[in-house]
């Protein structure tokens, strides 16, 4: 039987970067004492009240058909939201998506197609691989450099961009690495997306989790509001990641060109969710600040530790739920040290799940009790020190 091109595009792109989890996962189940640092996915719980509106909702009856951009509701909290970052953002702006994934999917299909190159730092958050060849694209890597801190350069993403490349997808705060890119060094790739004519993709998922200074986005300057798309969701913000609630930010006429492609997919996202979602928007739950301090501490932890150990490198997470290892010193790609450590009861995400050049790294969540990173880190010296 005949398949669809996108079936071969995307095959080699999914389910083989999570096979150390899902090996962790199938070990556990057996009865393994495996300690999981795989994905991110937050330790606390979503606030309570989040679950009494949406019961209450649907309740109330919530619980038919929404409309393909998304409820009026929702609309107007995302867009105030928004619009305190840039005056002038209104409903027209907004589309509401079933999480960050979905959006992203969606944005991408809505400006590339075969051939274009989309820009996009290398490492990079495994499912952009997919989200991107899903249309037929292709990546244009821009290496993240470890001497930068892992964040992007303009001159590195002016030296990356080729005769195809139609999209900029910046990620900041950053997965893998938890980088997140200042101000200044966001005009000045802002500057090289304008003279390039290219589209900027900004996915702002852990927007909230920066342990200190203050986010910057391109989407809050002015004079890159037509090229500029945010996409979120309340997946990491709120801890509600299977609520599958997020959304995109751009131009009118983005959102006006996406809205049949959004009917296509999915008609909207549950009424009932959303209310939930415009509560959570419109709210100051103490959610994200008990996660930022929580994460920042153990990020500490984690590199106070490993530091200290010959052939491993910790670099230190500006924000978000993960801190990556360069492990290059123990002899061994990241690779091989994630399958061997599995052995030795530790599950971390090796590097070559995240692009190219995170070869020689591995990332470890956040997202566990202090004395379950206190334990990781006894079991990692002791399989370092047994190399």
């Amino acid at each position: 039987m005949q398949y669809a091109a996108i079936t071969e595009r995307l095959a080699l792109t999914g389910g083989a970067k999570w096979a150390i989890h899902q090996r962790c996962r199938a070990m556990k189940a057996a009865g393994a004492d495996i300690i999981e640092l795989t994905i991110g996915e937050p330790d606390l719980p979503p606030d309570p009240q989040l679950f009494e509106v949406c019961h209450a909702s649907m309740l109330a009856g919530r619980t038919g058909y929404s409309s393909g951009r998304g409820e009026p509701d929702l609309l107007e909290a995302i867009a105030a939201r928004y619009s305190l970052r840039r005056p002038g953002v209104d409903t027209n702006n907004v589309m509401c998506f079933p999480g960050t994934q979905t959006a992203l999917f969606a944005t991408m299909m809505g400006l590339t197609g075969p051939g274009d190159g989309v820009l996009v730092g290398d490492p990079f958050y495994a499912t952009y691989e997919g989200v991107i060849a899903a249309s037929g694209a292709h990546r244009d890597p821009v290496r993240l450099r470890p001497e930068n801190g892992f964040r992007m350069t303009a001159e590195d993403l002016e030296a990356a961009i080729t005769p195809s490349s139609r999209v900029l997808l910046l990620n900041s705060p950053h997965n893998p690495t938890g980088a997140v890119l200042e101000a200044g060094e966001i005009a000045r790739i802002g500057a090289v997306c304008r003279k390039h004519d290219l589209w900027i993709v900004a996915d702002e998922v852990y927007a909230e989790l920066v342990f200190d200074g203050v986010f910057a986005s391109p989407f809050d300057n002015p004079e890159l509001a037509d090229r500029v798309i945010a996409v979120s969701s309340i997946s990491k913000s709120h801890a509600a990641p299977g609520f599958r609630s997020g959304w995109a930010v751009g131009p009118k006429e983005f959102c006006e060109r996406l809205l049949p492609l959004s009917e296509t997919m999915l008609f909207g996202n549950q009424p009932f969710i959303a209310d939930m979602t415009a509560f959570a928007l419109n709210s100051d739950l103490p959610t994200a600040a008990r996660m930022r301090a929580s994460y920042k501490s153990r990020a500490a932890l984690f590199a106070d530790t490993l530091e200290a150990l010959d052939g491993v490198t910790p670099f230190r997470p500006q924000a978000g739920m993960f801190i990556v290892l360069d492990v290059s010193g123990t002899g061994l790609d990241g690779e091989t040290f994630a399958w061997r450590l599995l052995e030795a009861g530790v599950a971390v995400m090796p590097g070559s799940s995240f692009g190219e050049n995170a070869g020689a790294l591995v990332r470890l969540s956040l997202t566990v009790p202090d004395e379950s990173v206190i334990e990781a880190c006894g079991r990692i010296a002791r399989f370092v020190e047994g190399i």
